[in-house]
């Protein structure tokens, strides 16, 4: 009971936290009771009619009454439809704006353990949940219960006998709601599981589409699709079976009592203890607690399944967040960036990097060579910020970075990854992506040229307003580079991370583009992962890393004369360049 409660007050408090419009939900609210109480009128006036009946006996105020009344229950009804709906779709755009922001203040570490089809679930399907109850059930109960009170008073003060036996109802409605109402929280909670897990499968496959066709995976995609649709089939059965057991009973209990209704106030018409208007009257009374309990009923069971999508969005809004504003801005950055002692795991079990030292110079280019898998972007991903050493620590000169505010540190920074990320739009809308200024057409079209990305820019049927589609799918790997490049270009950041900038270029591309990203370095401070010995036989100081440890740090010549595995990394490549040159 205490853990029902809990859920209720967190419910609760989600709702309250949207600053709810509570004028628009209050007057709702209220036209919905006067609907409600202008219905409980309608079988008085049908009494009377029924016990004095004639053409002569309807007065004009009679009429004007009766109209007056279904016009008042039809305007009312109609607005306070409007006005509920407005007001649940504004606190469910308050909380999809809470999500929202939350999501985009998350740590990198957040997503790594979730995949991206549960989360885009939580945003669309769990709060459409929350909306749906809001504006269709909350009101319906409490003016069914209104309209249960208001029938019952009426009827009590007409016959309370009669009354008597429709109250024989609720007790066994109670019976019946009460297990079915803990069974549809735990169904709908594994519903809204299988939902996100679904929406997941989907949202990997549709991404990947090209792979799943490439490697002729259609019908093991299909099977896990397949899958996730079936479960949520069974889930759908489990709940119309608790709804097959919830509607025939109270339908059934209904119409023992509409017939026992029946029974007993004929009985009581022929005796002349009430009259035939009485009975009818008591007949609408009758269908008119039938409806709010069913309202009732259908509310308890969207509660569940509220309470459940609660559960999953509160979740995510108590996930500890990143806040990118705290700490002092970083004014000098030409001061050397120190890795000091620094040790990582993504898992506790499984340990990336191990006690990593390393010193990366003001207004140099220091490279990290190694095998793959020893931990290079891993520890790009630490300088980044994105996660924050296990041990060890990071410093500017002879301050922790963690001093410096986040958002301030990633603004001085410009960082080409290995997957050269494209965003959905144009050209344009790439390159500029993330920059906190206007750059001009001129800007543009010099970095484009410096990233050796002109030329084929302006070969595109629309030049630079070309839509790149999804992950740059229109665009080859080399021309994803060179947009990267040319962002980093136009960012005109202090310190440069370079994450295997020129892995996808043609050697005659590199070439412009290793140009293009010397003249960018000039002055600055630039940290590269390169496998290709060209790209770091010139560096200021090169680190060799491997298995997640510092195995050697010097210039090329140093290394080549001193470490065994690097001077093998450098002949490796000489014998590719040999090969490509003949080849040529």
């Amino acid at each position: 009971m205490k853990k029902q409660d809990t859920q209720v007050r967190r419910f609760a408090r989600l709702i309250l936290e949207t600053n709810p419009p509570k004028l628009v939900l209050a007057i709702a609210v209220l036209l919905s009771m006067v609907n409600t109480l202008v219905g409980l009128t309608i079988p008085l006036f049908t009494k009377g009619l029924v016990n004095g009946f004639s053409i002569g006996s309807l007065s004009g105020a009679q009429i004007a009454g009766m109209v007056g009344a279904l016009l008042a229950q039809l305007l009312s009804g109609g607005v306070s439809v409007y006005l509920l709906h407005y007001g649940g779709n504004k606190i469910v755009s308050a909380i999809r704006d809470r999500l929202w922001s939350k999501l985009l203040r998350l740590p990198v570490p957040y997503y790594d353990s979730k995949e991206t089809g549960d989360t885009i679930s939580r945003l669309t399907n769990d709060t459409a949940v929350i909306k749906g109850f809001v504006t269709e059930n909350v009101t319906g109960f409490f003016t069914g219960l209104l309209s249960i009170v208001g029938a019952l008073v009426l009827m009590f003060s007409m016959n309370w006998k009669m009354t008597l036996v429709i109250l024989l109802l609720f007790p066994f409605v109670a019976l019946v709601m009460v297990p079915v109402g803990r069974a549809m929280y735990k169904i709908s909670k594994a519903t809204q599981a299988e939902n996100a897990k679904f929406t997941s499968v989907i949202s990997r496959v549709v991404s990947e589409i090209r792979l799943v066709k490439a490697s002729g995976s259609e019908p093991i995609e299909y099977e896990q699709g397949r899958t996730g649709i079936l479960n949520l089939f069974n889930f759908g059965i489990k709940e119309a079976r608790m709804q097959a057991i919830v509607s025939p009973i109270v339908s059934f209990l209904i119409l023992i009592v509409l017939v026992a209704l029946i029974g007993f106030g004929g009985v009581q018409v022929s005796t002349g203890a009430m009259t035939a208007g009485e009975l009818v009257a008591f007949l609408m009374y009758l269908f008119q607690i039938m409806f709010p309990v069913t309202q009732i009923v259908q509310f308890f069971t969207q509660f569940q399944k509220a309470k459940g999508a609660t559960e999953s969005i509160i979740g995510i809004l108590e996930s500890e967040e990143e806040d990118q504003d705290v700490g002092r801005e970083v004014t000098d950055l030409r001061q050397p960036i120190l890795v000091d002692g620094v040790s990582f795991a993504y898992k506790e079990e499984e340990p990336i990097l191990h006690d990593v030292s390393i010193t990366v110079e003001a207004g140099k280019v220091t490279a990290i060579v190694g095998p793959s898998g020893g931990g290079k972007t891993t520890l790009f991903s630490l300088l980044e910020r994105f996660y924050e050493p296990s041990e060890g620590c990071i410093r500017l000169g002879e301050t922790d970075v963690r001093e410096f505010s986040l958002r301030s540190w990633r603004q001085n920074i410009g960082y080409v990854s290995q997957e050269s990320p494209i965003l959905v739009g144009t050209i344009r809308d790439n390159l500029c992506y993330g920059l906190n200024r206007e750059i001009s057409h001129e800007e543009m079209v010099n970095a484009a040229r410096m990233a050796y990305a002109e030329g084929f820019i302006q070969d595109l049927p629309n030049g630079y307003e070309t839509e790149v589609g999804e992950r740059g799918i229109k665009l080859s790997g080399g021309q994803r580079q060179r947009i990267a490049i040319a962002r980093a270009l136009l960012r005109d950041p202090q310190v440069l991370m370079l994450d295997e900038a020129t892995s996808n270029l043609d050697s005659k591309s590199e070439e412009v583009v290793q140009q293009a990203l010397k003249n960018l370095m000039q002055g600055r401070t630039t940290v590269m992962i390169a496998h290709r010995l060209s790209t770091v036989v010139d560096a200021d100081s090169i680190v060799f890393v491997e298995k997640g440890r510092v195995t050697g740090v010097g210039t090329h010549q140093q290394l080549y004369d001193t470490h065994p595995l690097y001077r093998e990394f450098a002949d490796g490549q000489l014998k590719m360049n040999s090969v490509e040159i003949q080849v040529e």
